[in-house]
């Protein structure tokens, strides 16, 4: 069974990822961020009453529709599921959110205020291209709130340990911030999260081991096996540094046209200094 056939894997799964967070931190999110994580995220983006917010690859939206009832910002969530999008419309219930199925890209054309990107950056392997995307849906000024997986690509043998290895792409870091800054993007912030998603990683891992007779009738033992399977390499790597989980805002400061060569080597040079100070 697919994962795109969203809802036997949240049903399956709701009772193993609700016992899994920290009180108060599970808001139907299907990642290793924790609710405190996602609010600080859109805080930093400047989510605020009225705000447009565009949430790409949103799944059931989970955080999408948490963002909006805690920041009561405009809200439209866009995911190739269709199953997915379906949950996220009934789950929404009377909150301002709108849903659209859509593959991603193309994303929609905005402007918006802010485009959200959650754990799903791995998922592209042109990240170029999408970034372009996203700076074009941007007003000058809006801003860009994003996660990755940070680290070198994948090497054969780790591809052949990864269940559904063709959506886990990752990059360093001095390419990300290399990319951001072609496409007009300058980050205003970064935070470092590897820690809190590993025991998040972990945690998941054991819920799901504990229910796992109940969710393998539900959704086959082979998904299972691939699921847990999946948890436990993302907590080896981030355990041995292979991967690091980073957070990012980064604001449409200008058009990638309008910038000079100075400013593209003023901005590599920053860039370099950001990634020193990364720890």
């Amino acid at each position: 069974m697919k994962q795109d056939e969203r809802a036997p894997f949240v049903q399956a799964l709701r009772r193993a990822r609700m016992s899994a967070y920290p009180p108060g931190e599970f808001v139907e999110q299907e990642s290793f961020m924790l609710a405190r994580e996602i609010r600080a995220l859109a805080g930093q983006a400047g989510i605020a009453p009225g705000v447009s917010v565009l949430d790409l690859c949103c799944g059931v939206a989970g955080p999408g529709r948490f963002i909006t009832r805690e920041l009561g910002c405009t809200y439209l969530g866009v995911d190739f599921s269709s199953s997915a999008i379906d949950i996220a419309r009934e789950s929404a219930g009377d909150l301002p959110c709108r849903f659209e199925v859509s593959r991603i890209p193309p994303i929609p054309p905005g402007p918006f205020e802010v485009v959200l990107l959650f754990e799903t950056m791995l998922a592209f392997p042109e990240k170029e291209t999408l970034l372009q995307e996203i700076s074009g849906a941007l007003t000058i000024g809006g801003r860009f709130a994003f996660t990755m997986e940070e680290g070198l690509p994948l090497t054969e043998s780790e591809r052949e340990r990864m269940p559904d290895a063709d959506t886990v792409w990752l990059t360093p870091l001095h390419e990300m911030l290399t990319c951001l800054e072609r496409v007009g993007l300058v980050v205003r912030w970064q935070e470092d999260r590897s820690r809190s998603h590993r025991a998040v990683a972990d945690s998941l891992t054991e819920a799901f081991a504990a229910d796992a007779t109940d969710i393998a009738a539900q959704i086959g033992r082979r998904a299972l096996e691939e699921l847990l399977a999946a948890h436990r390499l993302w907590s080896e790597w981030l355990r041995e540094g292979r991967v690091r989980k980073i957070a990012f805002v980064a604001e449409k400061t200008e058009t990638p046209r309008a910038k000079s060569r100075t400013s593209q080597r003023r901005a590599a040079t920053i860039g370099t200094v950001c990634l020193s100070r990364v720890p």
